[in-house]
């Protein structure tokens, strides 16, 4: 058989869920707004967050969708507005819980090829830990969470426990933009999305190099950056010069500099042009590229992979890897094996057929 096409950048919102207020005190909750059987708007209070359809919660779309883009396996993860890290602890994990379960709901119905990823409430690890042993004994194969908890980035002391945790447990981590800052000039043209998105990845992955997450947490933990980790890849070169010509500032807790993490991290392929995902495939290596789309929103990649298959300087590995390979190691339970992960999302003795946009047997 072939290596099965595997999204792992994708989001869903249920259908509707509890009151929020009512279920764990507070104001200002997220709320669906439904609109008609087929759409919907995030309310966030009383302000508009973000229309979306019935591809969200509707796992029959999602499939149709999945097969005429020629996608196999898609990694349906939280829509970070719900992950509430300004909350208190105990009021996120009950918000967490409610939309853990129901991502199982929506992706239950996927015949194995939704794969579900939860949310944590980050701001108390122990809380976090918990939960995420909670959604793995539920049928969660990883979890998806934010980049920064306020102001804590991801070498954080608390963030770091909870990555160790991730990779002693096997669950891979992807991490995900949000919370991005607003004023007059990033509110408008959707700045805070097309440039803070960018940024808020980058100063993550630094985060977690010169802070020396990388030299603390075990070599096991897979993790994964978002829109191709952001605007990382093509300043690397800078932050290597930064790290030699200014070490008494630039260096930090870390051992090595910038360019020798590259392959302790994944990123996605969401970058949309062939000179992006060359400069991608250059600076992390074509191993660490996983496909990614962001579907369902408007800002993602549709055809789901269209970058990849413009690529001609991929070789033909390259692109394999690209669109499924790859995310095989970053999914693997417990470094059980590709075999394992295919056998497990109910791909074997399966071949895609690429150009129907389906797989047969």
């Amino acid at each position: 058989m072939g290596t099965p096409v595997i999204d792992v950048h994708s989001h869903a919102v249920p259908r509707g869920w509890p009151d929020l207020a009512a279920a764990c005190g507070g104001s200002g909750w997220p709320w669906l707004r439904v609109d008609s059987e087929r759409a919907a708007m995030i309310m966030v209070g009383e302000m508009e967050f973000r229309p979306v359809g019935a591809e969200c919660w509707d796992p029959a779309i999602r499939l149709a969708d999945m097969a005429a883009d020629g996608v196999d396996v898609q990694v349906v993860s939280p829509t970070p507005v719900f992950f509430c890290y300004d909350r208190p602890a105990a009021q996120a994990v009950k918000v967490a819980r409610i939309f853990n379960d129901r991502m199982v709901e929506i992706t239950a119905n996927g015949g194995g090829r939704l794969v579900p990823f939860c949310q944590v409430p980050l701001q108390d690890p122990e809380v976090a830990c918990a939960e995420l042993d909670r959604c793995l004994a539920a049928g969660h194969a990883g979890v998806e969470i934010g980049n920064h908890v306020g102001d804590l980035d991801l070498d954080d002391s608390g963030i770091v426990e909870f990555l160790t945790h991730c990779a002693e447990v096997g669950a891979p981590v992807f991490v995900h933009p949000w919370d991005m800052p607003g004023g007059p000039r990033l509110d408008r043209w959707m700045a805070r999305w097309l440039t803070g998105m960018p940024a808020e990845t980058h100063l993550s992955v630094l985060a977690m190099i010169l802070g020396g997450v990388f030299d603390r947490v075990p070599e096991t933990l897979r993790i994964c950056f978002a829109h191709g980790g952001g605007s990382f890849p093509f300043w690397l070169g800078r932050a290597d010069n930064a790290w030699h010509r200014r070490g008494d500032l630039v260096r930090g807790a870390s051992a090595r500099p910038p360019g020798s993490y590259v392959d302790r991290f994944f990123v996605d392929s969401v970058v949309f042009e062939p000179a992006a995902l060359r400069l991608l495939v250059d600076a992390m290596g074509a191993d660490q590229v996983l496909l990614g789309s962001d579907y369902p929103y408007p800002l993602g990649e549709r055809p789901v992979g269209t970058v990849v298959h413009r690529s001609d300087f991929l070789t033909p590995d390259q692109r394999a890897g690209l669109l499924g390979g790859n995310a095989l190691r970053f999914l693997s339970p417990r470094g059980q094996g590709e075999a394992t992960v295919t056998d497990s999302y109910g791909l074997s003795g399966r071949r895609p057929d690429r150009a129907a946009g389906r797989i047969t047997a």
